[in-house]
């Protein structure tokens, strides 16, 4: 063999080897805490060896053809080998070095000047862009995204005006796609809105953290484990991340604090050795950005994304995480999803309010007008009441699947009763969620934590109430409570009102805090949530419950309005009912502050 072919042989054989350890590891399941981890150091060696020899050998390999290309490939493949293990881990850092990975290829033009004529490399740069979107999405890289999506227009365009024989339609609905889904993003129409991970500066409240940190419990769980699971048909998403689900996963996150990317200490050891694979991003020579990850957090709990799975891969996926839960742990599972198919949800399953303003008379006539639907509510109001049996829970379900499937698809309450053998905080967000409070009572090891969402949401006007277009009401109370608030009443956002918005916040900063340390105090408190209220995310999690069933409360006369307001089981203490005073007192603050108190009904303390 002539000298001069070694190294282009050499690097072709090492990138064979490298992309057959890539496809083993891209077919693995992304749950479970056993998954992959073996063969993702495999194929990550088998990338650090490729990148590293054709550093080395550039000049010789650039002589025997290599194109710019090839070596955007390679480190694409880098990046979506760290967005997998970010997927599967939900560790911050590996996010992050995708995306140093993708803006290394986006900065240094891998892919553009490739020549107009090779197809085969066009749809590589699409995929590109359409993976390095997602990242930007998830890091909340709002600019970056912007950047990425004019690129991916002005490439779509190209593509169809030198390949008119190529068809690129599914490449215009990804454009649609992101649009649709940063048009609605407050991240990208508000920009200086607040962030929807857990911000320690924001979201830890001073005067309630000593309650918090003397605050003891029987029996304390560490929330280690999520599945996020949002099925309706025509809802706002990118790629398999759907609106609700993309707000669920960020609220379950901590938001950087640091002022400068640091490594990691690496976790993962091989023979005793610990193997750093932030070290990659050495090798790419980049100066690493600033604001991505900080040390000094705890890690993120894991958390396994299902898009529209069938209902045995959710059981499977649940039954997974169940077994592999860590002693005295807990599991938040997250449904969202209509209790049956639908052409299209936001008309059918859900309903609005012209108005919530005017007399308590015109609120009540509204409640009236759906009088069948709270009929067919009936039957499961009377579960809690009276003594359940086996058919209970399996009348009402939520609908996972395509049109014509049948009972196969359908998640029934009983559904869920196998996994109570761990503790469970399951919310539920759907127009049949309170048909799961037959739960309560039927779990077979450990009591569970519930949040049902209301049956129908409320709007001033009927354009908010459709999911498909804005995402579920309940699960924006629970990650962007302030904004799910000002879309309810019908108050237009903008960074114009920033001063008023960060007057709202402090509003019910200030508010939160008072709650925390009232449940910190609460004799009454239930053990299933005084054993999670340690958790800064389940904590959080359960203040905004309140502060949503405080809201919708102050909206809707009690008489027939139980469609309306979401629940909790078992009930938390009176003394933060929504008729109470320091929650009340919240509600019609933010309403005077906001100039919306027309729309609510508050009762003379």
């Amino acid at each position: 063999m002539a000298e001069e072919d070694v190294v282009p042989k050499t690097f072709r054989a090492l990138v064979e080897s490298a992309d057959r350890k890539f496809a083993r590891v891209r077919d693995l399941p992304s749950y479970g805490r056993a998954q992959g981890q073996h063969y993702f150091q495999k194929v990550f060696k088998a990338y650090m060896r490729l990148w590293k020899y054709q550093q080395e050998h550039r000049a010789e390999l650039v002589k025997a053809g290599l194109n710019r290309w090839e070596i955007g490939e390679i480190a694409g493949r880098i990046g979506q080998l760290y967005f997998g293990q970010y997927m599967r881990t939900s560790e911050a850092r590996f996010l992050v070095e995708a995306y140093i990975f993708y803006e290394a290829i986006l900065k240094r033009r891998y892919f553009e000047g490739c020549g107009v004529k090779d197809l085969r490399v066009r749809f590589k740069e699409l995929r590109f862009y359409a993976r390095f979107l997602l990242v930007s999405l998830i890091l909340n890289r709002a600019e970056m995204v912007k950047v990425v999506v004019e690129k991916l227009r002005a490439l779509i365009d190209d593509c169809k005006a030198n390949f008119r024989e190529t068809n690129f339609k599914e490449w215009k609905l990804v454009e649609q796609e992101i649009l649709r889904f940063i048009n609605i993003d407050t991240t990208f129409t508000i920009p200086s809105s607040r962030p929807f991970r857990y911000c320690a500066m924001l979201n830890c409240h001073p005067n309630s953290v000593p309650y918090v940190a003397r605050f003891h419990a029987k029996k304390v769980l560490k929330f280690r484990d999520a599945i996020l699971m949002s099925y309706h048909r025509n809802e706002v998403k990118f790629a398999e991340l759907t609106l609700d689900v993309y707000r669920m996963l960020q609220c379950l996150e901590w938001e950087p604090s640091g002022s400068f990317y640091q490594k990691h200490p690496a976790e993962p050891k091989e023979n005793g050795v610990a193997v750093d694979y932030s070290g990659a991003s050495g090798l790419i020579d980049m100066n690493l950005a600033a604001d991505m990850t900080d040390p000094a957090l705890p890690p993120n709990p894991r958390k396994a994304i299902l898009y529209r799975p069938s209902l045995t891969h959710l059981i499977a996926v649940m039954a997974t995480i169940c077994e592999e839960l860590p002693p005295e742990s807990i599991m938040l599972v997250y449904l969202s999803a209509s209790d049956k198919y639908a052409g299209t949800p936001g008309q059918i399953n859900t309903s609005h309010v012209e108005t919530s303003g005017g007399s308590r008379r015109t609120r009540k006539s509204m409640l009236t007008s759906h009088s069948s639907l709270e009929q067919n509510c009936s039957a499961t109001e009377s579960h809690i009441n009276g003594v359940k049996g086996p058919s209970d829970y399996y009348n009402d379900y939520l609908w996972l699947g395509p049109k014509g499937n049948g009972g196969s698809s359908n998640l029934y309450p009983g559904d869920i009763i196998p996994f109570t053998r761990r503790p469970l905080f399951l919310i539920i967000d759907s127009d049949s969620s309170h048909a799961f409070k037959v739960l309560h009572g039927a779990e077979r090891g450990e009591k569970a934590a519930l949040l049902l969402s209301p049956l129908r949401p409320t709007f001033k006007g009927p354009s908010s109430a459709d999911i498909t277009q804005n995402g579920s009401q309940f699960t924006l109370f629970l990650t962007a409570p302030l904004l799910a608030f000002c879309q309810m009443v019908g108050f237009s956002l903008s960074d114009s009102d920033m001063e008023v918005l960060n007057s709202a916040e402090s509003i019910l900063s200030t508010a939160f805090s008072k709650w925390e340390v009232i449940l910190c105090k609460s004799p009454s408190l239930d053990l299933v949530w005084a054993q999670v209220l340690s958790d800064p995310f389940l904590r959080r999690l359960i203040v905004r419950f309140i502060f949503c069933r405080a809201v919708l409360s102050a909206i809707w006369p009690p008489e027939g309005s139980d469609q309306y307001l979401p629940l909790c089981i078992p009930q938390l203490p009176n003394s933060l009912s929504p008729k109470s005073d320091v929650v009340q007192s919240c509600v019609s603050q933010l309403a005077d502050h906001l100039k919306v108190s027309n729309y609510f009904h508050f009762e003379d303390s």
